[in-house]
């Protein structure tokens, strides 16, 4: 059974006005894939439609929930741009769909349990730019259910970062990379765990103006799809690399990977 917000189309008749100092501003189209999260989409949401950055379109694309997520959709859906609830075939064929219904400027993946790092990131990112930049980047901050700060992610951003970045490791999270979307691509949906990793390097190989924001952007809800499927993930990440980096690159990154992957766990307890 197929749901969508009541509107035309599914999405907004219309966003806010601009101010004129706002007007210049690119429109971010913030998205967010669910399938029953009720517990943890309405935290999503209101991070989300708090932000103080004007220029903002907010999509949420709902995999069929069952568990009451649907009722939070509609409690909020003056303030979603777009959402409709169906059936799909995996997250990252939602993640598709969400893509073709987007109009802006930027894309920024902030899936239920996720949350923007504050309600001024947006701000502090764009609000500063005149010219702007193919891809923004930053750290991620951990956190564990209950919304409390488990520390930051393994991986630090790099200070540059380009597509032979990711050689080493996903180097910055997926929900820490706001992409224009010109040079967005479709997901890879033969991949089931680790379609974001591929779809980075290939954003990143199209990028011609990469930016390292230096700040934290995005806090990552740990326990996602990868994490809770962590071989098989890793399978798919190496057969990703292969495609991308060749035989002998790959197999000395993963020597090096296990190897600092090990000393974490030893030392942190956690991956």
């Amino acid at each position: 059974m197929k749901n969508q917000s009541k509107r035309e189309g599914g999405r907004k008749v219309a966003n806010k006005p601009l101010t004129k100092n706002d007007k210049d501003l690119p429109l971010i189209s913030i998205i967010t894939v669910v399938y029953n999260s009720v517990g943890f989409i309405e935290n999503t949401i209101r991070d989300v439609i708090n932000q103080s950055y004007p220029n903002i379109e907010y999509i949420i694309i709902d995999g069929g929930s069952t568990d009451g997520t649907i009722e939070v959709l509609r409690k909020y859906n003056e303030y979603i741009d777009y959402w409709i609830s169906e059936q799909d075939k995996g997250l990252y064929d939602a993640m598709n769909k969400a893509m073709q219904n987007a109009t802006g400027d930027y894309l920024w993946f902030i899936n239920s349990g996720d949350l923007p790092f504050d309600l001024t990131i947006l701000d502090n990112i764009f609000r500063k730019n005149k010219l702007f930049a193919d891809i923004y980047y930053g750290e991620t901050e951990i956190i564990d259910p209950n919304g409390e700060s488990i520390g930051m992610r393994r991986h630090q951003a790099p200070e540059i970062l380009n597509w032979k970045s990711l050689l080493k490791g996903m180097k910055v999270s997926h929900q820490s990379i706001i992409v224009k979307k010109e040079i967005a691509t479709n997901y890879n949906t033969k991949y089931k765990l680790s379609s974001d990793f591929d779809w980075v390097i290939k954003v990143l190989k199209k990028a011609k103006s990469i930016e390292n924001t230096g700040l934290i952007i995005s806090k990552f809800m740990e326990g996602g799809l990868t994490k809770k499927n962590l071989i098989p993930g890793l399978k798919e990440r190496y057969q990703i690399m292969l495609e991308n980096y060749g035989y002998f690159p790959t197999v000395i990154s993963h020597f090096i990977l296990a190897t600092k992957l090990a000393f974490y766990y030893v030392k942190n307890k956690r991956f």
